[in-house]
C-alpha cells in the first residue's frame, strides 16, 4: 500500500508528523497564565483571588470543624461587603449509600445578586469545607476564592440582566451533605436554573469541563463561545456519567438546575492530603478556574436562560486549539459513514488484490489482541510497582513523578502493537491489518453512537478519516520508478489521515486517563495508547522488507527485547525519581481508638508496609482485643496509653417493634460520631433540634465490618436524636464511636516527620472513644 522510494525518509517524516501533532496538541491543552494583583479591574486575577485563598484555606477545615466556622463568617463578610444579599442555610445534611448512613450539621453560605431583568438563576456552586487532612486550598478552596474575585469583577461592571446565586456549600467531602440539604429546604434549590459547578481532584492542570446535565447542546455552545480558554470534551461528560463519583453537581441537577462541572486533575497524588496546599496549587489552575467562572457568569448573566433548553446533546473536543462542536444529530451519520467507508477500503482493496476477505475477517478478529495485552500489560506492572514498593498501595495509582511510568507503559503498549503487527503481516498482509484496525474503530464508533454518543468522536472521525486516507493512498498507487512528488509522498500523505487525527484525540484522552484515575486503573489509558498504535502501525512497512521476505531471527528478536529494555530503564528511572521526600510525602494511616468503659486504647494502622514512624506505634496484627465492630478490614495494632475522654453515649428513647429510638452524645471535643450495628438497617433519621431532621433509606450492608454504619458529621454538643428501623431482632449489637480531629491529646504521641503524610482513609488522624452496648429485646 505504501509503493513509494525513499520510504525510510517518507516513514520518518510520517513519525515526525505524528510525534508535532501530538505534542502540539499537548500544549494547545494547558493552563492560563496567571494575572497579578494589578491587573485590570474588569478581568480576572488569581493575584487577587489568592489574597483571600490565603485567609481561610491555610487549615483543614471540615464540616463541624472550628476552621470551619472561621471559613464561613470570612467568606460571608466579604460577599455582605461586596453588596449580596447573604444567608447562612442552617440544616442536617444527608447520603444513603451501601449499609450506610450519613448526617452531618451544615452551614451552606447563600449569595445573591439580583438582575435587572432576570430570566432565571445562574447558580455558581463550591464548598467551602475541606477533607481532615489537609486544608484544601484546591479542593475546592481555589474555586470558592475565585467566586470572590468573580463577584468583585461582576459588581465592577454594568448590572446583569440575571440572578447571580453564589452557594458556597458546607460538608460535601462527607457526601454532598451541603448541597442535599440545599435542594431539599432552600426555595431557591427549589427553583431550578442554570448551575456551574466547580471542584478540583489536584493542584495543577487546566481547567476541565468534564460533565453536564442532559441535552446540553445550548450550554455546550455558551461554553465555547464565552470562555477564553474552553478545555475538555464530551467523552468525558460519557465516561464520569459511568462512574459511581459524584460532586455537588449530582443533587444540584437531580433537583432540576441544568449546567457544567468544572474542575482541574493534574497532581492528583496530593488530592485529600496535607499537600493540598497553598504552596502547591498551581496559580494558572486558579487563573483558568476563575476567568472560565467570570466569562460564563457574565455570558449566562446577561442572555435569556429561557432560550437555553435544548433536546439533545453536543459532541465538543478541541483539535489542535481549536474547540469542535456538532449535535448529536450527527453522531449516528458519522459513525455509520465511517463504516461504509471502512467498507469501500476494504472493497477498493480487494479489487486491488492487496487483501482477501478471509485474512481481512481474520486480521479484524485478532486487532483485539493488542489492546487487551497491553491493559494487562500495564496492570502487571502496577501490581510489580507496589510489591517493590508497598507504600504506593495506599496511593491509589496517585503517584507524585508518576512520567517514566507512564512512558514505560507507552513502550509496552508499542511492544504489543507492533508485536501484532510483525507477527502477522506476513501471514495476513499489511493490507489486511491496516483495514482490521479501521475496522474496529468504526465498530466502536457505532457502539458509542448507541451507548454513549459523546464519545463516538474518539473512533468514528479516525475510522472516516483513516478510511478516505488509505482510500486515496490506494488510488494514488503508481509505478514506484515514477520519481514525483505525488508518486513520493502522496499515498504516505493520505494514509496519515487517520493517524494524523488519532493523534489529535487518543492520547491526550489517555493522559486524562492517567491523571484522573492513576496508574492503579493504568489498563485504561493503556488501551487507548494501544489503539492509537493500531491507527498508525501501518507506517512501520515504510521500514521494512517485503513482507514476503522471512525476517531474520535477531531482527525478529531486536524489538521485544529493545522494547523491554526501555521499559525497563524507565521503570527504574520511575523507583528513582518517584521516591519519598519531604515534598513529596509517603501516605501512612494511623489512628487511636480507646474503649470508654474499659478504659483499654489500642493505635491501629491498614498500613501492609509501615513506614518506620507508624512501627512505633503498631507492631502485630491481633485485633481482637479492639471494640467490638470497630475494626474495618485488616488492621495493625499497639499498646496506647489511656486519655482522660468520658466517650460518647447512646441512650434507648424508644423501642416499637422493628423501630429504635437513640439520643446520642459525643463527649466534650468530639466532632463526629458513628455507629455501628451487627445487624442491617433499612432506614436512618437524624434530628438536630433547630436544625431540623432528615430521613433516609438504606439498603445493602457495609464490607469488611459490621453490617450497618450511621455516621453524625459535625454533631452538635447536645447531641442529636437516631432513629433506626432494624428488621426485627431480639438482640442488637451497637458500637459508638466519638471522633476528634488529630493524634495530639495521645501522651507520648510523635507528629510525623517530613517525608510522611497522613492517608486519606477516612478513619485515619482520628481519636476514637468507643463505648458499646447489647440491646435485648426486654430492655
Amino acid at each position: 500500500m505504501f509503493d513509494v522510494p525513499r520510504r525510510v525518509r517518507a516513514g520518518s517524516a510520517a513519525l515526525l508528523v505524528l510525534a508535532v501533532v501530538i505534542i502540539l496538541t499537548a500544549m494547545a491543552d494547558s493552563t492560563m497564565q496567571p494575572l497579578p494583583a494589578t491587573a485590570p479591574d474588569d478581568r480576572f486575577s488569581a493575584g487577587r483571588a489568592l489574597v483571600h485563598l490565603k485567609e481561610f484555606a491555610a487549615e483543614p477545615r471540615p464540616v463541624g470543624s472550628r476552621a470551619g466556622d472561621r471559613a464561613r463568617d470570612y467568606l460571608a463578610g466579604r460577599l455582605r461587603a461586596a453588596g449580596l444579599e447573604v444567608e447562612i442555610q442552617r440544616s442536617v445534611g444527608s447520603r444513603s449509600a451501601a449499609g450506610l448512613a450519613t448526617f452531618g450539621q451544615v452551614d451552606n453560605i447563600v449569595g445573591r445578586l439580583r438582575g435587572t431583568a432576570s430570566t432565571g438563576t445562574v447558580l455558581i456552586a463550591a464548598h467551602y469545607d475541606s477533607a481532615a487532612m489537609g486544608p484544601g486550598a484546591s479542593d475546592d478552596g481555589a474555586a470558592v476564592a475565585a467566586m470572590l474575585e468573580t463577584v468583585r469583577a461582576l459588581r465592577g461592571g454594568p448590572g446583569l440582566r440575571n440572578d447571580i446565586v453564589l452557594l458556597m456549600s458546607d460538608g460535601e467531602e462527607d457526601g454532598v451533605l451541603g448541597a442535599e440539604a440545599f435542594v431539599r429546604e432552600h426555595p431557591l434549590g427549589r427553583t431550578g436554573g442554570v448551575l456551574l459547578n466547580w471542584e478540583a481532584r489536584g493542584v495543577s492542570g487546566p481547567s476541565l469541563m468534564f460533565e453536564t446535565s442532559a441535552d446540553n447542546a445550548r450550554l455546550v455552545e455558551t461554553f465555547a463561545g464565552a470562555v477564553p480558554a474552553p478545555r475538555g470534551h464530551s467523552a468525558m461528560v460519557e465516561l464520569y456519567r459511568l462512574l459511581p463519583n459524584n460532586t455537588d453537581f449530582t443533587p444540584l441537577t437531580k433537583a432540576g438546575f441544568t449546567g457544567m462541572n468544572f474542575a482541574y486533575i493534574q497532581g492528583s497524588s496530593l488530592y485529600h492530603t496535607a499537600g493540598d496546599s497553598i504552596a502547591n496549587l498551581d496559580p494558572g489552575s486558579l487563573q483558568h478556574h476563575g476567568g472560565n467562572m467570570l466569562a460564563l457568569a457574565r455570558a449566562l448573566g446577561g442572555t435569556d436562560l429561557r432560550t437555553l433548553a435544548s433536546d439533545h446533546d453536543a459532541t465538543y473536543f478541541r483539535a489542535l486549539g481549536t474547540m469542535i462542536t456538532y449535535s448529536d444529530r450527527l453522531v449516528w451519520p458519522l459513525a455509520v459513514l465511517a463504516v461504509v467507508a471502512v467498507a469501500g477500503l476494504a472493497l477498493a482493496a480487494r479489487v486491488r488484490r492487496l487483501l482477501s476477505l478471509p485474512r481481512l475477517i481474520a486480521a479484524t478478529a485478532s486487532a483485539v489482541v493488542p489492546p487487551a495485552v497491553s491493559a494487562a500489560l500495564a496492570q502487571g506492572l502496577w501490581e510489580l510497582l507496589v510489591s517493590w514498593r508497598p507504600a504506593y498501595d495506599l496511593m491509589g495509582g496517585l503517584l507524585h513523578r508518576p512520567r517514566p511510568y507512564q512512558a514505560a507503559i507507552a513502550v509496552l503498549c508499542a511492544l504489543a502493537v507492533l508485536g501484532w503487527y510483525l507477527a502477522l503481516r506476513r501471514r495476513l498482509g499489511p493490507a489486511a491489518l491496516a483495514v482490521g484496525a479501521l475496522a474496529w474503530f468504526a465498530g466502536l464508533g457505532v457502539l458509542c453512537a448507541q451507548a454513549a454518543p459523546g464519545a463516538s468522536f474518539l473512533f468514528a472521525l479516525p475510522a472516516l478519516t483513516g478510511a478516505l486516507g488509505w482510500l486515496a493512498a490506494v488510488l494514488l498507487r503508481t509505478p514506484a520508478r515514477a520519481r514525483t512528488v505525488v508518486a513520493m509522498f502522496g499515498p504516505v500523505t493520505a494514509a496519515m489521515l487517520g493517524p494524523v487525527t488519532a493523534a489529535m484525540l487518543l492520547p491526550s484522552l489517555a493522559g486524562d486517563v492517567f491523571d484522573g484515575m492513576g496508574l492503579a486503573l493504568g489498563g485504561a489509558s493503556a488501551s487507548v495508547l494501544a489503539l492509537s498504535g493500531l491507527i498508525a502501525v501501518p507506517i512501520a512497512e515504510l521500514f521494512l522488507p517485503d513482507p514476503a521476505t522471512r525476517p531474520k531471527r535477531a531482527v525478529v528478536l531486536a524489538v521485544p527485547l529493545t522494547a523491554l529494555l526501555l521499559a525497563s530503564v524507565l521503570v527504574a528511572i520511575g523507583l528513582v525519581a518517584d521516591d519519598f521526600d519531604a515534598d513529596r510525602p509517603r501516605r501512612t494511616h494511623l489512628a487511636y481508638v480507646m474503649d470508654a468503659a474499659t478504659r483499654t486504647a489500642h493505635w491501629v494502622s491498614a498500613d501492609a508496609d509501615p513506614a518506620r514512624w507508624t512501627e512505633r506505634y503498631v507492631s502485630g496484627h491481633d485485633a481482637s482485643a479492639l471494640p467490638p465492630g470497630y475494626a474495618r478490614g485488616t488492621l495493625r495494632t499497639g499498646p496506647a496509653p489511656a486519655i482522660a475522654a468520658e466517650g460518647p453515649r447512646a441512650d434507648v428513647l424508644a423501642r416499637s417493634g422493628d423501630t429504635l429510638e437513640l439520643h446520642v452524645t459525643a463527649g466534650k471535643g468530639a466532632r463526629s460520631v458513628t455507629l455501628r450495628l451487627d445487624r442491617p438497617i433499612t432506614r436512618a433519621t437524624a434530628s438536630a433540634g433547630r436544625f431540623g431532621s432528615v430521613s433516609v433509606p438504606v439498603t445493602g450492608t457495609r464490607a469488611g465490618t459490621w453490617p450497618a454504619e450511621i455516621r453524625f458529621r459535625g454533631i452538635p454538643a447536645r447531641g442529636v436524636r437516631i432513629t433506626l428501623r432494624i428488621p426485627e431482632q431480639d438482640r442488637i449489637r451497637l458500637t459508638v464511636i466519638a471522633e476528634t480531629d488529630g493524634l495530639t491529646a495521645v501522651p507520648g504521641f510523635v507528629p510525623r516527620p517530613p517525608g510522611l503524610v497522613a492517608a486519606t482513609r477516612e478513619d485515619g488522624d482520628l481519636t476514637a472513644v468507643t463505648r458499646g452496648y447489647t440491646l435485648t429485646g426486654d430492655f
